[in-house]
């Protein structure tokens, strides 16, 4: 490889890096789960999502996440095991009207072609937003996901967009 190859090829490693940190949650914290010779440790990773379109609601997802030189360098494929709580953390203001279903926000969890995803879907009957994660693979999801839910107070309406 060439030393202008070399160059290119770390700066685009370098901007896909800096692109998955800035699509992160918060992170809260994390514990270790297995000890890495090089690199940092593979963990269990804790992070909050402030849901962007309802004020009050908060995420806390908890994911497996690769250490190691590869996990360290944003190249390793992160589980597709994820758990999450959504919980009100203030008044619910809701400002515009919600799609009945739709992707809150989402991490990469690979290099490329896989990723965690948040997905709103709105319970009517019961006045209440529920939160399902799970992740992606272009060529084949996992089923492993999570559900939590977040009742809202029935003189909060819950406006939706048909």
């Amino acid at each position: 490889m060439t030393p202008g190859l070399r160059a290119i090829a770390a700066g685009a490693l370098a901007l896909a890096c800096a692109a998955a940190w800035a699509a992160s949650g918060e992170k809260i914290g994390s514990v270790d789960t297995a000890f890495q010779w090089l690199g940092r440790d593979h963990d269990i990773l804790v992070e909050a999502w402030d849901d962007p379109r309802v004020n009050g609601v908060t995420c806390y997802l908890s994911r497996a996440r690769m250490g190691g030189i590869k996990g360290t360098l944003g190249l390793a494929e992160d589980r597709a095991e994820a758990s999450i709580a959504c919980r009100q953390i203030g008044p619910i203001q809701i400002a515009q009207p919600l799609k009945q279903q739709e992707e809150v926000f989402n991490e990469r969890i690979s290099l490329v072609f896989k990723r965690l995803r948040v997905v709103r879907m709105v319970d009517e009957k019961r006045h209440t937003l529920v939160y399902l994660t799970y992740s992606d693979k272009l060529i084949d999801g996992s089923p492993q996901n999570s559900v939590t839910a977040v009742p809202v107070d029935p003189a909060t309406p819950i406006p939706l967009r048909k």
